[in-house]
């Protein structure tokens, strides 16, 4: 519902960001697309390696190895999604023939937006994700990095992936302005978890920062 005196939008629900080291590949891969079915094919689905070594081992999960752990659940899903009998067998996932319906309104998936700042990141992008959710905190630029992006992707014979910013400074418009011209496609903002007049006074405040940077 549209509330009064504001235009109607259209929201998209994104995982920001789903542990995927600490999830079953097989129901995960239903959850996501029952999810892109409900929201009639706006979900994006954001993945990470996460950084608590505890909170992993207590989902029996090795941290040295959770990064080709997250890889290869993201294959394994991708083939879940795509394949009417899916199977898959790596170092660290292995399943037989599958059935697993409904597949994805999205084809051949949602996408798949992969987060860190870490060295291997944009590797991680360039082989198995569709965009890449990096944090805004500490970094001054990400010319370099969106530039570095784009040439492995290229050599991977695949298209340019999307940036989405997560924990913009929208106190900065400057910095804004900034990262939007060096590539940036997307910025993410929190809001309180307040009543309705505080978060919607926020989400106004937002509507017109957008606007600004879109002159």
């Amino acid at each position: 519902m549209t509330a009064p005196g504001r235009a109607a939008i259209t929201l998209t629900l994104a995982s920001g960001i789903c542990l995927l080291i600490q999830r079953d590949p097989i129901i995960t891969a239903k959850a996501v697309a029952s999810l892109d079915q409900l929201s009639r094919g706006r979900l994006i689905f954001g993945v990470g390696g996460g950084w608590n070594q505890e909170e992993m081992e207590n989902h029996g999960t090795d941290y040295k190895t959770r990064w080709g752990l997250m890889r290869e659940r993201v294959e394994a899903m991708k083939a879940i999604w795509s394949e009417e009998t899916a199977s898959y067998h790596g170092k660290h996932v292995h399943f037989d023939n599958i059935w697993s319906w409904p597949k994805p309104l999205q084809q051949p998936h949602p996408p798949i937006l992969v987060a860190g700042n870490g060295a291997r990141t944009l590797q991680r992008v360039a082989r198995y994700g569709d965009g890449w959710l990096p944090l805004a905190s500490g970094i001054d630029s990400f010319g370099d990095a969106i530039k570095e992006l784009g040439d492995l992707r290229a050599a991977a014979n695949k298209p340019p992936a999307t940036v989405s910013l997560f924990y913009a400074p929208a106190s900065k418009p400057e910095k804004l302005d900034q990262f939007r011209r060096e590539g940036v496609s997307r910025f993410i903002w929190g809001v309180p978890s307040e009543g309705r007049d505080v978060v919607l006074a926020k989400l106004d405040g937002l509507v017109k920062l957008r606007e600004q940077l879109e002159g």
